[in-house]
């Protein structure tokens, strides 16, 4: 813990707070809308995009539906950059996301996907 006030909740920053957006942000990529009740535009489509051609320019389309699905569903991360790079090895594409968690004073956090389409 660090005790410094939180300026969206007036509680504590704790530590473990960032692991609880990391796993809200992979929540938010790997879910698809329609998926959770009461909510169905909740999500993302980047698993519809994984059957396409591995090509940079659905490296793009993943990429811009992150950005998208992250800026409409987690207001408690500020995005830095969201890169998506085509493998074309492995038949996925590997995804890093950077991001800063507002109102918390700790360096920029950075979450690695690999995504792959799955049956």
């Amino acid at each position: 813990m660090t005790f410094q006030r939180n300026p969206l909740n007036d509680d504590l920053v704790v530590l473990k707070n960032a692991t609880a957006i990391a796993r809200s942000v992979k929540n938010i990529v790997f879910t698809q809308p329609g998926e959770k009740f009461f909510d169905e535009d909740f999500g993302s489509r980047v698993s519809a995009f994984l059957f396409e051609n591995i090509n940079p320019v659905t490296a793009s389309n993943i990429r811009d539906e992150i950005v998208q699905s992250v800026l409409n569903y987690e207001p408690r991360v500020e995005l830095r950059t969201v890169t998506v790079v085509p493998d074309y090895e492995s038949n996925a594409m590997n995804a890093t996301i950077i991001y800063d968690i507002i109102g918390a004073d700790i360096p920029p956090q950075q979450l690695d996907l690999v995504l792959q389409p799955t049956r």
